[in-house]
């Protein structure tokens, strides 16, 4: 009997094991990784902060105010669009400086109608141009935010919304939840709404402070996972010193499938072309790319351009492969060792960044406003470029293995597709130039040899 239990007890042990396993298995494959904290901008997020100003006689008058606290990445055209669910029956009475794309069911009200009447509104930013009566400050900008970096008075949006069927005080206010925003499309991930200190507002004569009767906070976070299921852009390299031109990696974005995917490229002399721009998903902002081997929107060029005795030189192209958007608020985001000793750039602004205290080497690099700031759809035109001059730290300056090409590129906020690192253009392991100059004085001693033993 002995053994018998000692098998069933082995096999009952075994089977534990296995079981364990298989659940640790499931958890890994169960969660996915969001990628929502950013290296280059550890403390990026849009905040969005609800200012209770006055009491009403069935619920309050808020402000809401979203910030873009990220340091390269905006919100462009379409704008942003917030959503949320209400914790009991609230409606939104009226709206300064936004509007609900939709009403819902108002039928139990009679007379005074209120403007949204659904559980879960979305909210959209107004137009440029909106009358004054319906606005209020940081308002009306068809949803575009800014950079904080770029133009932080930008970088701001507000609205004013009066809320009705909602608690009177303190007390009996109960905040909204499951926050969400679209910027345009996916990407953000909101917390729960947190009360936090009152904010307090300086009057316009800057003499008297008053406080908010009420405040509370969301904080969204971006993550590229959720954005987009394919990158948005890549990057290619050359040097001077080297004949090879490393290109972006094939389907890098994607791959051309014409045959089961007709349309998801087009060649620049397809006849058709002015059709297919302006065709279906135009509205969406749905991508129409070039046809490539990479299938990326955007590609970024580093070219190590020119080597001088205490300097040198790099030439940075961005091409735009996208017929239907013209990116107004682009910016470029470089991790290169040498930018702290960055001398010199031209037809880019630059602002360095620091995520952490000691190390510099990351840029921000962005157009000149009304000369370069709009890099414009794929075609002739649908490019922009620059060049950079580095002074030499002899301590760290090599051209060899890779040194002169970036670790990391972001294109407006999305980290770029690199070229894997054994493509590289390396340095020769000898120069021409250096034997011609060991050789040309060996064979003038040779030649004056031989003239001396001639006439000697």
């Amino acid at each position: 009997m002995e053994p018998r239990c000692l098998s069933a007890t082995g096999s009952i042990f075994k089977l534990s094991s296995f079981a364990i396993l298989l659940v640790f298995l499931l958890s890994c494959f169960s969660f996915t990784s969001t990628e929502a904290y950013d290296a280059l901008d550890p403390t990026g997020n849009i905040t969005i902060k609800w200012d209770v100003i006055s009491w009403t006689p069935d619920g309050y008058v808020a402000v809401v105010t979203m910030f873009n606290f990220q340091q390269y990445r905006h919100i462009q055209t379409p704008g942003w669009t917030l959503g949320w669910t209400w914790a009991k029956k609230e409606v939104i009475w009226s709206m300064v400086g936004a509007q609900t794309t939709e009403q819902g069911d108002c039928s139990r009200y009679k007379g005074n109608v209120p403007h949204c009447c659904k559980k879960d509104p979305t909210v959209v930013d107004l137009l440029p141009g909106t009358p004054y009566n319906q606005q209020i400050a940081n308002c009306c900008k068809g949803g575009v935010m800014n950079s904080w970096i770029q133009d932080p008075a930008n970088a701001i949006s507000s609205f004013q919304v009066s809320v009705g069927a909602a608690g009177t005080t303190n007390k009996t206010v109960r905040l909204p939840k499951n926050f969400t925003l679209k910027a345009p499309g996916p990407g953000y991930s909101c917390g729960i709404a947190k009360i936090v200190k009152p904010t307090r507002f300086l009057t316009a004569d800057k003499r008297r402070w008053t406080q908010a009767m009420m405040t509370w906070n969301v904080t969204c976070t971006y993550s590229q996972f959720l954005a987009q299921k394919t990158p948005t852009c890549c990057v290619s390299l050359s040097s001077f010193y080297n004949e090879t031109i490393v290109s972006c990696p094939t389907c890098a974005c994607g791959c051309q499938n014409n045959a089961t995917d007709p349309g998801s490229c087009v060649e620049p002399n397809n006849p058709y072309l002015a059709s297919a721009v302006s065709g279906p998903g135009k509205s969406t902002n749905a991508p129409l790319v070039q046809c490539t081997s990479h299938m990326c929107p955007v590609r970024v060029h580093w070219h190590a351009k020119l080597n001088y005795k205490e300097y040198w030189r790099v030439k940075v192209t961005i091409t735009n492969f996208n017929y239907r958007m013209n990116y107004t608020l682009w910016n470029l985001v470089v991790q290169h060792p040498n930018f702290d000793n960055l001398t010199k750039i031209f037809s880019f602004n630059y602002k360095s960044l620091t995520p952490y205290a000691g190390l510099n080497d990351t840029a921000m690099l962005w157009g000149v406003k009304f000369y370069n700031d709009l890099l414009t759809q794929a075609g002739p035109l649908g490019n922009v470029q620059s060049e950079l001059l580095f002074r030499k730290d002899t301590s760290t300056f090599t051209f060899e293995k890779g040194w002169a090409f970036p670790r990391r590129i972001y294109f407006n906020g999305d980290n770029c597709v690199m070229p894997p690192p054994d493509a590289y253009p390396w340095l020769p392991n000898s120069s021409p130039k250096q034997v011609i100059s060991i050789l040309h004085p060996t064979i003038t001693i040779f030649v004056s040899l031989l003239f001396l033993l001639a006439y000697a």
